[in-house]
Protein backbone atom coordinates (compact mmCIF):
# COMPACT_ATOMS: atom_id res chain seq x y z
CA UNK A 1 0.00 0.00 0.00
CA UNK A 2 1.20 3.54 -0.60
CA UNK A 3 2.07 5.83 1.86
CA UNK A 4 0.10 9.41 2.50
CA UNK A 5 3.07 11.86 2.56
CA UNK A 6 2.12 15.15 4.97
CA UNK A 7 4.00 18.18 5.11
CA UNK A 8 4.77 20.65 7.98
CA UNK A 9 5.71 24.20 7.54
CA UNK A 10 9.37 24.61 8.01
CA UNK A 11 8.43 27.26 11.09
CA UNK A 12 7.29 24.17 13.38
CA UNK A 13 10.97 23.45 14.16
CA UNK A 14 13.78 25.82 15.67
CA UNK A 15 17.31 26.46 13.52
CA UNK A 16 18.24 23.66 16.01
CA UNK A 17 15.38 21.59 14.96
CA UNK A 18 14.07 21.39 18.33
CA UNK A 19 9.87 21.87 18.29
CA UNK A 20 8.30 25.55 18.03
CA UNK A 21 5.61 24.46 19.96
CA UNK A 22 6.23 21.32 22.26
CA UNK A 23 2.39 20.96 23.15
CA UNK A 24 1.58 20.59 19.53
CA UNK A 25 1.61 16.60 19.75
CA UNK A 26 2.67 15.56 17.16
CA UNK A 27 2.96 11.24 18.08
CA UNK A 28 -0.30 10.47 16.60
CA UNK A 29 0.61 11.33 13.67
CA UNK A 30 4.01 10.12 13.54
CA UNK A 31 2.67 6.51 15.06
CA UNK A 32 -0.03 6.87 12.58
CA UNK A 33 0.10 3.92 9.69
CA UNK A 34 0.72 4.65 6.21
CA UNK A 35 1.78 7.85 6.89
CA UNK A 36 4.93 9.66 6.34
CA UNK A 37 5.12 13.63 7.91
CA UNK A 38 8.27 15.58 7.04
CA UNK A 39 9.34 19.03 7.95
CA UNK A 40 9.76 21.38 5.21
CA UNK A 41 12.72 23.96 4.43
CA UNK A 42 11.60 27.22 5.72
CA UNK A 43 10.14 29.61 2.78
CA UNK A 44 7.56 32.27 2.72
CA UNK A 45 5.58 31.90 0.81
CA UNK A 46 6.04 28.32 0.33
CA UNK A 47 7.57 27.28 -3.01
CA UNK A 48 5.23 24.55 -5.09
CA UNK A 49 8.94 22.46 -5.51
CA UNK A 50 8.17 21.91 -2.13
CA UNK A 51 4.58 20.13 -2.12
CA UNK A 52 5.16 18.20 -5.18
CA UNK A 53 5.14 14.73 -3.49
CA UNK A 54 2.85 15.64 -0.89
CA UNK A 55 -0.93 14.52 0.15
CA UNK A 56 -1.79 17.50 2.99
CA UNK A 57 0.04 20.04 4.59
CA UNK A 58 -0.04 21.12 8.26
CA UNK A 59 0.70 25.46 7.98
CA UNK A 60 2.05 27.64 10.45
CA UNK A 61 2.52 31.53 9.79
CA UNK A 62 4.08 30.72 6.16
CA UNK A 63 1.81 31.98 3.28
CA UNK A 64 0.45 29.88 1.23
CA UNK A 65 -0.39 31.78 -2.35
CA UNK A 66 -0.74 30.79 -5.96
CA UNK A 67 3.27 30.13 -6.90
CA UNK A 68 2.87 27.41 -3.86
CA UNK A 69 0.29 25.27 -5.92
CA UNK A 70 2.80 22.22 -6.90
CA UNK A 71 1.78 21.40 -10.08
CA UNK A 72 1.32 17.98 -9.51
CA UNK A 73 -2.30 18.02 -8.60
CA UNK A 74 -1.39 15.69 -5.46
CA UNK A 75 -2.07 18.15 -2.27
CA UNK A 76 -5.88 17.44 -0.76
CA UNK A 77 -5.73 19.70 1.97
CA UNK A 78 -4.01 22.57 3.97
CA UNK A 79 -4.85 22.57 7.45
CA UNK A 80 -4.07 25.68 9.14
CA UNK A 81 -2.77 26.02 12.46
CA UNK A 82 -5.00 28.68 14.01
CA UNK A 83 -8.52 30.06 13.07
CA UNK A 84 -6.74 33.21 10.73
CA UNK A 85 -6.13 32.17 6.96
CA UNK A 86 -5.62 35.56 5.48
CA UNK A 87 -1.81 33.98 4.63
CA UNK A 88 -3.88 31.13 2.21
CA UNK A 89 -4.58 32.63 -1.25
CA UNK A 90 -8.17 30.40 -0.91
CA UNK A 91 -9.16 30.91 -4.24
CA UNK A 92 -6.04 29.07 -5.52
CA UNK A 93 -7.06 26.32 -3.12
CA UNK A 94 -10.00 25.98 -4.39
CA UNK A 95 -9.54 26.06 -7.93
CA UNK A 96 -6.83 23.54 -7.67
CA UNK A 97 -9.22 21.06 -5.68
CA UNK A 98 -7.39 21.45 -2.05
CA UNK A 99 -9.49 21.55 0.86
CA UNK A 100 -8.28 25.00 2.92
CA UNK A 101 -9.05 23.94 6.94
CA UNK A 102 -9.02 25.74 10.42
CA UNK A 103 -9.31 24.81 13.80
CA UNK A 104 -11.92 26.52 15.27
CA UNK A 105 -12.18 24.13 17.91
CA UNK A 106 -8.44 24.61 19.42
CA UNK A 107 -8.75 28.87 19.93
CA UNK A 108 -12.36 29.09 20.70
CA UNK A 109 -12.28 29.20 23.93
CA UNK A 110 -8.39 30.69 24.76
CA UNK A 111 -9.44 33.56 22.62
CA UNK A 112 -12.83 34.08 24.29
CA UNK A 113 -10.98 34.01 27.73
CA UNK A 114 -8.04 36.52 26.23
CA UNK A 115 -10.67 38.81 25.40
CA UNK A 116 -12.09 38.39 29.12
CA UNK A 117 -8.38 38.91 30.33
CA UNK A 118 -8.25 42.20 28.50
CA UNK A 119 -12.01 43.46 29.88
CA UNK A 120 -10.89 42.63 33.45
CA UNK A 121 -7.48 44.12 33.23
CA UNK A 122 -8.74 46.68 31.35
CA UNK A 123 -11.96 47.60 33.76
CA UNK A 124 -10.03 47.11 36.61
CA UNK A 125 -6.76 49.36 36.12
CA UNK A 126 -4.44 46.73 36.43
CA UNK A 127 -1.45 47.92 34.71
CA UNK A 128 -1.76 51.50 36.56
CA UNK A 129 -2.33 49.65 39.76
CA UNK A 130 0.57 47.12 39.23
CA UNK A 131 2.90 50.62 38.63
CA UNK A 132 1.44 52.37 42.06
CA UNK A 133 2.00 48.95 44.22
CA UNK A 134 5.92 49.06 42.80
CA UNK A 135 6.29 52.58 43.50
CA UNK A 136 6.21 52.28 47.47
CA UNK A 137 4.04 55.23 49.75
CA UNK A 138 3.20 57.62 47.35
CA UNK A 139 1.87 55.15 45.25
CA UNK A 140 -0.78 53.55 47.75
CA UNK A 141 -1.63 57.22 48.46
CA UNK A 142 -2.78 57.66 44.89
CA UNK A 143 -4.83 54.46 44.55
CA UNK A 144 -7.91 56.39 44.85
CA UNK A 145 -7.39 58.76 41.77
CA UNK A 146 -7.62 54.92 39.86
CA UNK A 147 -10.58 53.47 40.65
CA UNK A 148 -11.91 50.67 38.56
CA UNK A 149 -14.84 50.47 36.07
CA UNK A 150 -17.85 48.01 37.53
CA UNK A 151 -19.09 45.98 34.80
CA UNK A 152 -22.77 45.05 35.73
CA UNK A 153 -25.18 46.58 33.68
CA UNK A 154 -22.30 47.59 31.03
CA UNK A 155 -23.17 46.97 27.21
CA UNK A 156 -20.60 44.05 25.90
CA UNK A 157 -20.36 44.69 21.87
CA UNK A 158 -18.85 42.68 19.58
CA UNK A 159 -18.27 43.17 15.59
CA UNK A 160 -18.50 39.57 14.92
CA UNK A 161 -20.66 36.40 16.86
CA UNK A 162 -19.11 33.62 15.16
CA UNK A 163 -17.62 30.58 17.26
CA UNK A 164 -15.20 33.12 19.23
CA UNK A 165 -17.77 35.84 19.81
CA UNK A 166 -20.43 33.93 20.99
CA UNK A 167 -18.04 31.96 23.41
CA UNK A 168 -16.75 35.54 24.69
CA UNK A 169 -20.36 36.03 25.51
CA UNK A 170 -20.80 32.60 27.28
CA UNK A 171 -17.73 33.46 29.38
CA UNK A 172 -19.40 37.14 30.21
CA UNK A 173 -22.88 35.85 31.32
CA UNK A 174 -21.47 35.82 35.35
CA UNK A 175 -20.67 39.76 34.71
CA UNK A 176 -24.62 40.46 34.71
CA UNK A 177 -23.76 43.01 31.53
CA UNK A 178 -26.00 43.79 28.26
CA UNK A 179 -24.56 41.95 24.98
CA UNK A 180 -25.37 43.57 21.65
CA UNK A 181 -23.30 42.23 18.41
CA UNK A 182 -23.18 43.34 14.40
CA UNK A 183 -23.12 40.79 12.52
CA UNK A 184 -24.77 40.30 9.02
CA UNK A 185 -24.00 36.38 8.88
CA UNK A 186 -24.95 35.85 12.85
CA UNK A 187 -26.77 33.02 13.69
CA UNK A 188 -30.21 34.89 15.49
CA UNK A 189 -31.07 31.41 16.93
CA UNK A 190 -27.60 31.72 19.01
CA UNK A 191 -28.04 35.22 19.61
CA UNK A 192 -31.28 34.92 20.82
CA UNK A 193 -29.94 32.02 23.30
CA UNK A 194 -27.02 33.88 24.30
CA UNK A 195 -29.64 37.33 24.71
CA UNK A 196 -27.65 39.30 22.32
CA UNK A 197 -29.38 41.99 20.75
CA UNK A 198 -28.07 42.29 16.96
CA UNK A 199 -27.94 45.58 16.03
CA UNK A 200 -26.61 47.82 12.73
CA UNK A 201 -22.83 48.74 12.86
CA UNK A 202 -22.68 52.55 13.56
CA UNK A 203 -25.25 51.45 16.78
CA UNK A 204 -22.88 49.45 18.15
CA UNK A 205 -19.99 51.51 18.33
CA UNK A 206 -22.29 54.23 20.04
CA UNK A 207 -23.48 52.08 22.31
CA UNK A 208 -21.09 49.65 23.72
CA UNK A 209 -18.97 50.27 26.94
CA UNK A 210 -16.49 47.78 25.75
CA UNK A 211 -16.01 46.80 22.32
CA UNK A 212 -14.78 43.74 21.11
CA UNK A 213 -13.46 42.62 17.73
CA UNK A 214 -14.64 39.28 16.64
CA UNK A 215 -14.59 38.98 13.04
CA UNK A 216 -12.12 37.54 10.94
CA UNK A 217 -9.98 39.98 8.49
CA UNK A 218 -11.70 40.01 4.70
CA UNK A 219 -11.92 42.67 1.79
CA UNK A 220 -14.98 43.54 3.43
CA UNK A 221 -13.54 44.29 7.04
CA UNK A 222 -10.54 46.06 5.92
CA UNK A 223 -10.29 49.06 8.12
CA UNK A 224 -14.14 48.70 8.99
CA UNK A 225 -13.11 50.08 12.27
CA UNK A 226 -12.06 53.79 11.11
CA UNK A 227 -11.99 57.26 12.24
CA UNK A 228 -15.97 57.80 11.66
CA UNK A 229 -16.77 54.96 13.46
CA UNK A 230 -14.44 55.36 16.32
CA UNK A 231 -16.36 59.10 16.81
CA UNK A 232 -18.87 57.25 17.86
CA UNK A 233 -17.67 55.66 20.64
CA UNK A 234 -18.06 57.51 24.41
CA UNK A 235 -15.28 58.91 26.10
CA UNK A 236 -15.76 55.98 28.60
CA UNK A 237 -15.60 53.05 26.10
CA UNK A 238 -13.12 50.49 25.55
CA UNK A 239 -11.96 48.79 22.58
CA UNK A 240 -10.91 44.84 22.48
CA UNK A 241 -8.67 43.68 19.09
CA UNK A 242 -7.46 39.88 19.51
CA UNK A 243 -8.85 39.37 15.59
CA UNK A 244 -6.38 40.86 13.18
CA UNK A 245 -5.07 43.61 13.16
CA UNK A 246 -5.44 45.23 9.47
CA UNK A 247 -9.62 45.45 10.74
CA UNK A 248 -8.66 48.42 12.40
CA UNK A 249 -7.01 51.74 11.12
CA UNK A 250 -4.26 51.52 13.29
CA UNK A 251 -3.70 55.24 12.84
CA UNK A 252 -7.15 56.64 13.64
CA UNK A 253 -7.46 54.27 16.74
CA UNK A 254 -3.82 55.93 18.08
CA UNK A 255 -5.32 59.56 17.18
CA UNK A 256 -8.65 58.73 19.23
CA UNK A 257 -6.46 57.09 22.21
CA UNK A 258 -3.71 60.04 22.02
CA UNK A 259 -7.05 62.68 22.82
CA UNK A 260 -8.40 60.44 25.37
CA UNK A 261 -11.72 60.12 22.61
CA UNK A 262 -11.99 56.88 24.32
CA UNK A 263 -10.87 55.22 27.53
CA UNK A 264 -8.57 52.69 26.62
CA UNK A 265 -7.48 49.86 24.74
CA UNK A 266 -6.29 45.92 24.93
CA UNK A 267 -4.62 44.69 21.85
CA UNK A 268 -3.16 41.61 20.75
CA UNK A 269 -2.93 42.39 16.91
CA UNK A 270 -1.62 45.15 15.06
CA UNK A 271 -1.50 46.37 11.19
CA UNK A 272 1.95 45.21 10.88
CA UNK A 273 3.55 42.91 13.16
CA UNK A 274 6.06 42.36 14.43
CA UNK A 275 5.08 46.07 15.77
CA UNK A 276 8.08 48.54 15.52
CA UNK A 277 8.80 49.98 19.16
CA UNK A 278 9.07 53.19 18.10
CA UNK A 279 5.40 53.39 16.90
CA UNK A 280 3.20 55.90 19.25
CA UNK A 281 1.03 53.76 19.68
CA UNK A 282 2.77 51.48 21.97
CA UNK A 283 3.91 54.80 24.08
CA UNK A 284 0.66 55.74 25.15
CA UNK A 285 -0.65 54.46 28.91
CA UNK A 286 -4.16 53.90 28.21
CA UNK A 287 -3.25 50.24 26.28
CA UNK A 288 -2.44 46.98 27.03
CA UNK A 289 -0.61 45.48 24.55
CA UNK A 290 0.57 41.69 23.80
CA UNK A 291 2.59 40.21 20.84
CA UNK A 292 0.10 38.54 19.03
CA UNK A 293 0.10 35.61 21.76
CA UNK A 294 -2.15 36.56 24.71
CA UNK A 295 -4.11 33.54 24.06
CA UNK A 296 -1.29 31.48 23.78
CA UNK A 297 -1.59 28.48 26.24
CA UNK A 298 -0.47 24.77 26.25
CA UNK A 299 -3.90 23.69 26.02
CA UNK A 300 -4.41 27.01 23.13
CA UNK A 301 -1.71 24.82 20.99
CA UNK A 302 -2.04 21.02 22.12
CA UNK A 303 -5.68 22.11 20.80
CA UNK A 304 -4.83 23.45 16.99
CA UNK A 305 -2.31 20.88 16.44
CA UNK A 306 -5.14 17.73 17.54
CA UNK A 307 -7.54 19.54 15.43
CA UNK A 308 -4.79 19.71 12.59
CA UNK A 309 -3.73 15.74 13.05
CA UNK A 310 -7.46 15.17 13.21
CA UNK A 311 -8.35 17.00 10.25
CA UNK A 312 -5.24 15.09 8.08
CA UNK A 313 -6.35 11.90 9.21
CA UNK A 314 -9.89 12.23 8.32
CA UNK A 315 -8.90 13.19 4.51
CA UNK A 316 -6.39 10.49 4.33
CA UNK A 317 -9.38 7.63 5.29
CA UNK A 318 -11.46 9.86 2.64
CA UNK A 319 -13.87 11.82 4.85
CA UNK A 320 -14.54 15.30 4.80
CA UNK A 321 -12.34 16.96 7.68
CA UNK A 322 -14.25 19.58 9.89
CA UNK A 323 -13.75 23.52 9.54
CA UNK A 324 -13.23 23.37 6.04
CA UNK A 325 -13.42 27.11 4.84
CA UNK A 326 -13.65 27.17 1.55
CA UNK A 327 -16.76 24.65 0.95
CA UNK A 328 -17.68 24.89 -2.49
CA UNK A 329 -14.51 22.69 -3.01
CA UNK A 330 -16.12 19.36 -1.49
CA UNK A 331 -18.46 19.84 -4.68
CA UNK A 332 -15.37 19.95 -7.07
CA UNK A 333 -15.09 16.35 -9.24
CA UNK A 334 -11.19 16.81 -8.15
CA UNK A 335 -11.36 17.27 -4.76
CA UNK A 336 -14.33 14.15 -4.74
CA UNK A 337 -12.08 12.03 -6.88
CA UNK A 338 -9.02 12.66 -4.27
CA UNK A 339 -11.34 11.70 -1.21
CA UNK A 340 -12.24 8.39 -2.94
CA UNK A 341 -8.70 7.38 -3.83
CA UNK A 342 -7.74 7.63 -0.76
CA UNK A 343 -10.74 5.88 0.89
CA UNK A 344 -9.91 3.14 -1.55
CA UNK A 345 -6.16 3.05 -0.20
CA UNK A 346 -6.65 3.46 3.41
CA UNK A 347 -10.10 3.41 4.25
Amino acid sequence: MSVFRVALSGDFRKTDGSPTFPDFDLAPLMQAKHVEAVFLDNASPLEAEQLEDFDALILLAHRFDATSVPKSGRLAVIARFGVGYDTVDVPACTANDIALVITPDGVRRPVAVSIITFILALTGKLMVKDRLARSGPPGFAARGEHMGVGLVGKVLGSLGVGNIGAEMFRLAKPFDMNFIAHDPFADRKVAAELGIELVSLEELFRRSDILCVNCPLTPETHHIVNAERLALMKPTAYFINTARGPIVDQKALTRVLQERRIAGAGLDVFEVEPTDPDDPLLKLDNIIAAPHALCWTDQCFAGNGAADVRAVLDVMMGQVPRGVVNREVLERQGFKAKLAGFAKRFG
